[in-house]
């Protein structure tokens, strides 16, 4: 045998390397054999052919430690890279888990290895009640193995196969879960089979829930788990106790914009949402608009005061109902006077209201209007942000109408923007349901002057000590806000008997402008009104208690501490029940 011809590799070590050994080798057994030695040559022959093997076997060991250390740190890595549907876990701003992959599997069967077709029919029917009849039956009675179920649980899987079924297989899916159920279900959405995000923070999210799966982390939320549990389970109860067709409660830190909870009555569960009805997906929060009534004239005073168009001491002429062509303007709870314009905002006055803002004129409205988002859909992540319906044209008759919230319908996720720089000092920030920084401040706009921002602070928080706004009072926790009640629209026409009712508020409302402050915003579609609301059916009596009652269960967890201030009572912030108005509440 002729060596390798190493001519053309002597400068190549490597290769020099393997031609001295290979002729090293050869050399052993040419001497081996005119040595007449041939136990030689086998040991050498026997050692070379073990030193081959034990080499081959050391660069497998290597290349099999390497893939099992390393497999994952590197995305797109061939076979070993992480699956592209894999989501991540969506938590609250604490962490709590929202949403998560949980490993499933698939049932196939594949007909030709079934021995006993009706047995494996019943057994499997047994072991899973929901499996279609139809496509088991076609599956084992088919020609090919096939898909039967999905979605099944470790414990089912056992189950099945703990009973040895020839022909029956499993293959592992990530199935998307939502351990708290209901809970925030319209906020966190849910997403298809594979792995498709379809609604809510699920399908807006999608690619950085994605994105974030691939890497191993999470999703972190704006939202508070706790205050979200107590905000749904207030406006739950008191949707049932009103027999409501629906309801909608927000919570928002007024600085960051960050929804700190978002609430749609009736719910549904994210784990099987194709078993909800279409009225029971339905994200009212976002997708729905309203006219939303009295919490309007916020927006009107704010205008007023921010203009120069009056002031708080400015009055109005509410002795009689407003023509405006072949229109009257009424006010619920007529005071039949003049008024100032505090007056104006604490009863509720639709004719002062509209007074102040014909003084004004359609562009200013509408430039302001616009300023605070509620000419567009409400800015925030989710898709299902519906767009406002707005006037065509901004005559005296629209101008005065939209000043108490009717002929403007808006989501009340817009309205919910626009109040946030109400109160923040004046500047517009877009809602986000994403977690900031800690310290992080999004980018707004000015709105309204800080001095505009203070003084409605405080007319609201009067009208919640001795207006419109009083059973929304929480001991210690300085709230202030205003009532909501419009006549829906059916076929064209105001409909007295069906009302949109809802409650605006804020807490505290004392302090710096520049202090953590929080919105609330309670919406109650058609209540039907009971006996701890004497009957009536407007925002005052029902959706402004819920407001109260929610703003007392949370404030706690946002740090807001009780204390008194100027305009609360000796006994606290309840007042004696001789000084609240009756029938307010419009």
């Amino acid at each position: 045998m002729r060596p390798l011809d190493v001519r053309n590799h002597a400068q190549i070590p490597s290769l020099q390397w393997l031609t001295d050994t290979v002729w090293s080798v050869e050399h052993a057994f040419e001497r081996a054999k005119a040595e007449a030695r041939p136990e030689e040559d086998t040991r050498v022959r026997i050692f070379f052919v073990l030193a081959v093997f034990a080499c081959a076997f050391f660069g497998l060991s290597i290349g099999a430690t390497k893939a099992a250390l390393f497999s994952g740190a590197r995305a797109g890595a061939g076979a070993w890279a992480a699956n592209a549907s894999t989501r991540a876990d969506v938590v609250d701003r604490n962490g709590m888990l929202l949403a998560t992959d949980l490993v499933h599997y698939q049932l196939y069967v594949d007909p030709n290895e079934v021995w006993d077709e009706a047995d494996t029919r019943q057994k499997i029917v047994k072991a899973l009640p929901d499996v279609s009849y139809a496509r088991l039956q076609k599956a084992l009675t088919g020609e090919r193995r096939v898909f039967v179920m999905g979605g099944l649980t470790p414990r089912d899987r056992a189950r099945v196969h703990d009973l040895g079924l020839p022909g029956v297989s499993f293959e592992e899916e990530d199935r998307r879960v939502h351990p708290l159920g209901r809970s925030a279900s319209h906020l966190i959405g849910f997403s298809d089979t594979g792995g498709r995000g379809l609604a809510g923070v699920e399908r807006s999210f999608d690619q950085a829930i994605r994105d974030a799966g691939r890497q191993g982390g999470s999703v972190p939320l704006s939202i508070d788990l706790r205050v979200q549990g107590a905000l749904e389970n207030e406006l739950r109860a008191a949707a049932i106790a009103q027999n409501a067709n629906g309801a909608v409660g927000i919570v928002t830190n007024v600085h960051t914009g960050e929804i700190l909870g978002m609430a749609s009555w009736p719910d549904y569960d994210p784990n099987v949402p194709g078993g909800a009805s279409d009225n029971e997906r339905l994200n009212r929060a976002a997708a729905s608009v309203y006219e939303m009534g009295s919490t309007f004239k916020v927006f009107t005073v704010a205008m007023g005061l921010d203009t120069g168009a009056a002031s708080l001491t400015s009055t109005f002429d509410a002795g009689a109902p407003m023509k405006i062509g072949s229109r009257s303007i009424h006010d619920s709870h007529a005071e039949n006077r003049v008024m100032t314009l505090e007056e104006v905002f604490m009863h509720s006055s639709n004719i002062g209201t509209s007074k102040l803002a014909l003084t004004m004129g359609g562009d200013t409205m509408v430039r302001y209007f616009d300023s605070l988002g509620l000419l567009a859909p409400a800015p925030v992540e989710l898709i299902e942000s519906a767009r406002p319906i707005v006037p065509r044209k901004w005559d005296q008759n629209t101008v005065a109408s939209t000043s108490f919230g009717h002929a403007i319908s808006v989501s009340p996720l817009a309205l919910t923007a626009a109040m946030g720089a109400i109160g923040n000092g004046g500047n517009y920030v877009p809602l986000t349901l994403k977690k900031l920084k800690p310290g992080e401040q999004p980018q707004g706009r000015q709105v309204v002057s800080g001095a505009t921002s203070r003084a409605m602070l405080d007319l609201m928080r009067l009208n919640v000590v001795r207006g419109t706004g009083t059973h929304a009072n929480a001991p210690g926790l300085r709230v202030g806000g205003k009532t909501g009640s419009a006549e829906k629209v059916i076929g064209g026409r105001y409909e007295r008997s069906r009302l949109v009712s809802s409650f605006a508020a804020f807490f505290p409302t004392d302090g710096a402008l520049e202090d953590d402050r929080y919105f609330v915003l309670i919406l109650l579609d058609e209540p039907k009104g009971n006996a701890e609301t004497y009957g009536l059916r407007t925002g005052g009596w029902t959706a402004a208690p819920v407001a109260g009652r929610v703003i007392d269960r949370i404030a706690p967890l946002l740090g807001v501490d009780r204390r008194a201030d100027p305009w609360t009572t000796a006994t606290g912030d309840k007042l004696p029940i001789s000084e609240i108005e009756s029938g307010a509440g419009q």
